[in-house]
């Protein structure tokens, strides 16, 4: 596990999966299933984007980070970890977006 705050916090959110929902809030997430936390990911999203348009900037840090943790919920909930997202994001590394994009619809 690298050093990076995210892989940190992705292991501690990956030791909550079986711990008791009542002491732990992932633990609660994890004991609802993917969709619910999947559905949470799209409400912080949307706070996320709400704070990028209209509010301050430590609005919109503190939603990114409610936005990355619950990503990070999911990512575990279905079997994806930081590594697998860093590999996919390095594969990418120096190809436009258009090119990129027009790979995934062919």
């Amino acid at each position: 596990m690298s050093d990076h705050v995210l892989d940190r916090l992705y292991a501690v959110i990956d030791s909550r999966k079986g711990a008791d929902p009542e002491s732990s809030y992932t633990a609660k997430l994890f004991s609802r299933g993917a969709k619910k936390i999947a559905e949470k990911v799209g409400e912080e999203a949307v706070e996320t984007v709400i704070e990028g348009v209209a509010g301050e900037p430590a609005a919109l840090t503190a939603e990114s980070a409610d936005l990355l943790y619950h990503l990070l919920v999911l990512w575990s909930a279905k079997g994806v970890t930081p590594d697998d997202v860093w590999q996919e994001l390095a594969r990418r590394e120096g190809m436009s977006g258009i090119e990129e994009k027009a790979r995934r619809t062919t």
